[in-house]
């Protein structure tokens, strides 16, 4: 199995970080969101592939495969993750593809390094550029909510995450288009994730704030989101990330919940694969 192998800024420890490498063509990247794996692409990486292009997909520090470091779970570390990764592969014109979590790579990253590497940009369901509810943005989500997330994780992890899944999918609305086999997958992957990671990740994604970050990028930029989202609000979110970066796209999936790349599969792949036609 493949791993981007480094060592930490204070040479403490190594990190591990797991990817996956398939197809040909001009690569896009795929980020994964909170508090799942690269796994989460599986509907994703043929349709991608099969339309001429090559699909690299990693799990987060913390996720999946990869190392379960005690601390470092900062957009920061993150972002210095995926650049190492570009950088072992050697890619360029590459298109960075973030869903929920996966967002905020995406802009920490264009504010560390710029978009020399890149081409382009899609925002899923993200939670860039800032989540919070603070006094200039009163549309985001107060504080109380995410400080509720992270005594629920400390408390009894697998009993939140197993709510979660169902709100993350709208599960009422679309118990024809999501099994219980595909909850119980993403259960799997949710819970088998680092504890401290899981825990620390909910302050990287719903405090940080890349409103500044978003006014930077300078590539063709997508952002879709499902305007029944339970999990990420689109108005703080993918609304106002599109009126930050000059001359994007938004595509709003009507009925859509936070996981529509469980409900609404075919239609997420043919907006990704138009968008970068």
């Amino acid at each position: 199995m493949p791993y981007l192998e480094k060592t930490t800024a204070n040479n403490e420890s190594n990190i591990s970080i797991y990817y996956e490498d398939y197809g040909m063509g001009k690569p896009i990247i795929l980020i994964h969101g909170w508090p799942l794996s690269g796994d989460m692409w599986e509907y994703q990486v043929p349709a991608l592939i099969e339309a001429g292009h090559r699909v690299i997909t990693y799990d987060r520090r913390g996720f999946g495969k990869s190392s379960r470091p005690y601390d470092g779970y900062t957009y920061e570390s993150m972002a210095e993750d995926l650049h190492s990764l570009i950088k072992k592969l050697s890619l360029e014109n590459v298109t960075l593809v973030g869903f929920s979590m996966g967002g905020g790579e995406l802009g920490k990253y264009v504010e560390m390094f710029g978009t020399h590497h890149i081409s382009n940009l899609i925002f899923i369901s993200s939670i860039a550029p800032y989540m919070l509810k603070t006094d200039d943005n009163k549309e985001g989500v107060p504080e109380e909510v995410f400080e509720d997330m992270k005594a629920n994780v400390s408390k009894d992890r697998a009993g939140f995450l197993k709510g979660f899944g169902k709100d993350f999918v709208n599960y009422k609305d679309h118990k024809d288009k999501v099994s219980q086999g595909m909850l119980d997958h993403s259960f799997s992957i949710a819970v088998s994730a680092s504890p401290k990671g899981t825990l620390d990740c909910i302050d990287a994604f719903g405090k940080t704030d890349l409103r500044d970050a978003m006014k930077k990028i300078d590539v063709p930029t997508l952002f879709i989101h499902g305007d029944a989202d339970q999990i990420v609000p689109p108005a703080p979110t993918s609304k106002q990330g599109h009126e930050l970066v000059k001359d994007s796209k938004l595509h709003m999936f009507k009925d859509a919940p936070h996981g529509l790349f469980l409900t609404h599969t075919e239609e997420l792949n043919k907006a990704i694969i138009d968008f970068l036609k």
